[in-house]
Parts: C-alpha cells; sequence; structure tokens
C-alpha cells in the first residue's frame, strides 16, 4: 500500500493514503528510519531488492495491516520495508517544488545509508523505445510490479492524482466471468442503492459444482448500470443477514459480470483460497447463462502461471 514515512528529531510516524495512521502496526520499519524528513513509497513485506530476498503477496501484507499492535511471531513471519518512490522533505527543507532529478539524487543518497532490509529505492528503468517499455510493463521481473511509473525529470511533487507530469502504466488486467452472490448498501451518494457486491465462480464439490466466493467490488460500472445491478437485487433477493442481501445464484439462473483485478494470490484466510487485487466490475454481462461463468481452476492458472 502506498504511504508516506516521516521523522522529525524523535518522532516517526508512517501514514497511508487515505492518512491514517499506521504506524503501531509496524515498528520494525519506523525503528529503522535513520533520517530526517517525510519519504513516499510503497509499503510492502518480504525482502527488499538489496537483501535479494523475495517480495511477497499483497495477501500477505494483509496479515498486518489494521493492527495496533504487532507481536514477534509475526514481525518474523511478515517483515516490513518501504520500496522508497520520491522525497517530500530533506530533513526540515521542503523539495516538493524541486526538479524530479533533484529530488531523487536525494533520495538516492538517504536510502543508501538507510538499512538493507527496510528501505530500497524503486529502480529507474532504461529504455529505448516505446515499444521496449511496453514489453516490461507487460511482464515486469516480480509478478507484485504493477506496471511502471512515468514521470517527467523536471516535474514537481505535487499531492493528488498527478496528470500530465506523471503517468502511471500499468499491466493490463486479468479479467474472469463471475456470478453475482451477495449485495449491501453503499456509503454517501449511494446509501440508497445496493452497490457493493460479492461474487464468485465455479468449484468442483462432492455434489457437482458450487459457487464460491472470490471477491468483492463496489466501483467500475455507470449509474445506469448501478440501477439495473440494484432492481436485480431487489428483485431476486434470497436471503438476508443484516445489511447483506443473498441473491439466486445457481446453475439455471444469476447476474453474470465481467471482473477485471490486477493480480491474483493463493489466500488462507478466504474459503475458496484465492484473493484478488483491486478487483472491479468492468462489465454487465447479463446475456450470459450463469452456468458458463468461469470456474475457480481458472484463477488457480493464472496463479500458477505466474512467472516465480
Amino acid at each position: 500500500i502506498r504511504v508516506q514515512l516521516s521523522r522529525s528529531g524523535d518522532s516517526a510516524r508512517s501514514t497511508s493514503r487515505s492518512g491514517d495512521d499506521i504506524s503501531g502496526a509496524f515498528p520494525d520499519v519506523l525503528d529503522a528510519i535513520n533520517f530526517s524528513g517525510v519519504v513516499d513509497g510503497e509499503l510492502l513485506v518480504g525482502g527488499t531488492a538489496r537483501s535479494n530476498s523475495p517480495t511477497r503477496t499483497f495477501s500477505d501484507l494483509q496479515q498486518r495491516l489494521n493492527r495496533k499492535t504487532v507481536t514477534a511471531k509475526m514481525l518474523a513471519d511478515y517483515p516490513a520495508f518501504i520500496r522508497t518512490y520520491d522525497l517530500l522533505f530533506d530533513a526540515e527543507e521542503d523539495v516538493r517544488g524541486r526538479t524530479y532529478i533533484d529530488r531523487r539524487n536525494r533520495l538516492t543518497e538517504i536510502i543508501d545509508r538507510a538499512p538493507h532490509d527496510r528501505f530500497d529505492l524503486s529502480p529507474l528503468v532504461p529504455f529505448t523505445s516505446w515499444e521496449e517499455l511496453d514489453n516490461l510493463r507487460a511482464a515486469p521481473p516480480d509478478p507484485v510490479i504493477e506496471g511502471v511509473m512515468i514521470k517527467r525529470r523536471d516535474s514537481i511533487y505535487q499531492a493528488g492524482r498527478m496528470k500530465g507530469p506523471w503517468f502511471k502504466w500499468k499491466r493490463n488486467p486479468y479479467n474472469v466471468d463471475a456470478v453475482l452472490m451477495y449485495a449491501q448498501r453503499g456509503h454517501g451518494k449511494r446509501s440508497s442503492y445496493y452497490s457493493d457486491f460479492t461474487f464468485g465462480v465455479w468449484a468442483d464439490d462432492e455434489d457437482g459444482e458450487q459457487l464460491v466466493p472470490v471477491g468483492k467490488a463496489y466501483f467500475g460500472f455507470t449509474d445506469a448500470e448501478l440501477e439495473l445491478l440494484d432492481k436485480f437485487v431487489r428483485n431476486n433477493t434470497t436471503e438476508r443477514f443484516g445489511p447483506v442481501r443473498a441473491v439466486r445464484a445457481d446453475k439455471d439462473f444469476g447476474f453474470v459480470v465481467e471482473v477485471a483485478f490486477e493480480g491474483i494470490n493463493r489466500s488462507t484466510r478466504h474459503k475458496s483460497g484465492v484473493a484478488m487485487r483491486f478487483p472491479r466490475i468492468a462489465r454487465l454481462r447479463p446475456d450470459k447463462p450463469s452456468y458458463e461463468a468461469d470456474r475457480l481452476r481458472t484463477l488457480i492458472a493464472m496463479i500458477d502461471a505466474k512467472p516465480e
């Protein structure tokens, strides 16, 4: 997950993209800060590029998230580190208005002196053509890499999602067809609609094939599509569990959606044994019979096909 790491004097903290203080869950990282300033980076678990150990999956990182304290065993089993991207403050100096190259040079000096098992530097990728860069984007050296980040050398650092000077060129997403299984009301302007959806695929069972949940999504569809989904949920509810509605989903009837996601890994936390990264509803498939949705073995094959 994206984080900002800061230290001033004896005070150090780590904050998420949404501004939440997650310092308590990652004392191993905070204790390793030997510099003063603010860096922007990605919080990961496993080994840094400098320690020659593999970076672990997002499902492993989830073992450390949303915890106020962590045990010694968890610190040992899921060691955290920061892959640094950019520099906001060099000690007390605000460098956000300086060029990217200047910030990068300063960040390189800082990370060179930082503990190798807790900090590394996102590498600069040399390329001679857009085709070469496209190939690197599509087939990165590590399956946890989501793509490449393109920044103008003279760009300043700005908050929010920058457009123009910066561009995130992601890998093409994975896609599967899944069946809606559960729905829950959304928040804010969507609070009157069922807009948070759990979807599943077919898995082999002793009684034949059964749907198993493989993910949740609450965006990717238009307002018109949301109204269609909401109407389906209300007209086809079979059970209620507090705020959650189960909808009819079997071989003879169900609502199929095309789900796009950025990555997939094995997971012991989920009944299906898999966990998707950043799933979203890419397309509604009301024309497709529910029995033609994908099988769990298709998702497992995606995991097995990833390079080690």
